[in-house]
């Protein structure tokens, strides 16, 4: 049987650091935590494409309650991926067949594996297919009877879409519902996850009390965000996806914005808080250069997904393209609206090309790079990651935004 631990340090820097709220309170969950007594802790994962940094953030603090002891349930949502989470989304969400959630979670173990000890026996992996496909019309009728229009009108999206004039599907009202569901039948004591999940959970939380008379705590983390405050993630294409290459990841994370770096150390990293204030002061009161704190978290989190060795390859790597071949200080940014689709309409719309066919031989004569990288194929995907550099020639640059 695994021991609970109740360090009061350890508890609070948990309820503490990357923390957005707890419900129905962070002295209330504290109480529960020192009392010894083991929670039922579980993030739910909807397998809608790869696994990113910004579910990283919340895995992580669901392994902090996994080494205290607690058993921790990792729900791989396909069946409510199906319906599609309309969490902040202004448009109905693409609708997945089986056959794409399952294609989607194929690795999930392996990576979440990187974050969890897979090898302690109080974690588990759950799909709530098994349990919502075998609803009937009157459980259904059940659920619905506690959960009301005007309370599910709230949401923010919800409002926006009805100002515009747009569409919402009777589906995307379900979706907490079945959300909340998979609290009642794992019969947990607690949910955690990004902030921006606080109706779902908060769902979960009232269908637990009304049906077994149960408290739920829920805790949400803070969510990395780029500098305008939009969240990082697949919708937004500005992810760093788990299963990144160690040179992409490391390339990808030297990309990000300065202004970042403090949240990206609390959330990404297990670097110590006094240090990370260390690190802040140093920025602010410009004691270190940006790209140097950059470069020494590109290396914890690279290797963390990675290895060590595999860092400082990735390191060395960024250190020979972008540092001794003259890799400017300063790189124009541009804004594109809408994001190109290849590489040659980039180099276009960047006027590093004077035209499609400008573009295309200067790319097949390897004189164009992303991230360092020669590319060859004019009609290469463009990446959508903010703060991209795309270069032509020696002395050509320009970073996307």
């Amino acid at each position: 049987m695994t021991k609970i631990i109740i360090d009061k340090e350890k508890i609070n820097e948990i309820l503490t650091r990357g923390v957005a709220n707890i419900y129905p309170s962070r002295e209330a969950l504290e109480k529960i935590l020192l009392s010894g007594k083991k929670l039922r802790i579980y993030n739910g994962i909807d397998p809608t494409g790869k696994l990113h940094i910004g579910h990283a953030v919340v895995l992580k603090k669901l392994r902090q309650f996994q080494d205290l002891g607690h058993e921790v349930i990792v729900l791989i949502g396909d069946f409510t991926a199906r319906i599609g989470d309309p969490t902040d989304k202004l448009a109905t969400r693409k609708k997945l067949t089986k056959e794409d959630v399952k294609r989607n979670s194929r690795n999930y173990k392996k990576i979440i594996g990187k974050i969890l000890d897979l090898t302690k026996s109080n974690i588990r992996f759950l799909h709530n297919e098994k349990w919502t496909n075998k609803l009937k019309p009157e459980n259904m009728l059940e659920l619905a009877s506690y959960f009301t229009v005007a309370r599910l009108l709230e949401r923010d999206m919800f409002q926006e879409r009805i100002k515009e004039g747009k569409e919402i599907y009777v589906h995307e009202f379900l979706y907490p519902i079945f959300q909340a569901y998979d609290s009642i039948t794992m019969d947990v004591d607690m949910e955690i996850g990004g902030n921006d999940q606080t109706f779902n959970m908060l769902a979960g939380r009232t269908l637990l009390r009304k049906l077994k008379n149960k408290e739920k705590f829920v805790l949400t983390t803070k969510l990395l965000t780029d500098p305008s405050g939009k969240k990082i993630g697949k919708t937004e294409g500005n992810m760093i996806n788990l299963d990144e290459t160690a040179e992409n990841m490391y390339g990808k994370i030297m990309s990000i914005p300065d202004s970042l770096i403090v949240d990206y150390f609390t959330l990404c990293t297990d670097v110590a808080d006094e240090e990370i204030q260390k690190i802040k002061h140093a920025l602010e009161t410009h004691a270190v250069n940006p790209r140097d704190a950059k470069m020494r978290l590109a290396k914890k989190i690279v290797s963390l997904y990675h290895n060590q060795k595999e860092a400082l390859k990735a390191e060395e790597a960024f250190v020979k393209i972008f540092q001794k071949h003259e890799m400017p200080e300063i790189i124009p940014e541009i804004r594109l609206e809408p994001w190109p689709k290849t590489l040659a309409q980039a180099l276009v719309a960047t006027k590093l090309a004077a035209s499609m066919n400008d573009a295309r031989q200067a790319i097949q004569q390897g004189g164009v790079k992303i991230q360092g990288q020669v590319v060859k194929n004019p009609n290469s995907p463009l990446p959508k990651v903010s703060g991209i550099v795309v270069s032509r020639g020696k002395r050509r640059f320009c970073r996307l935004r």
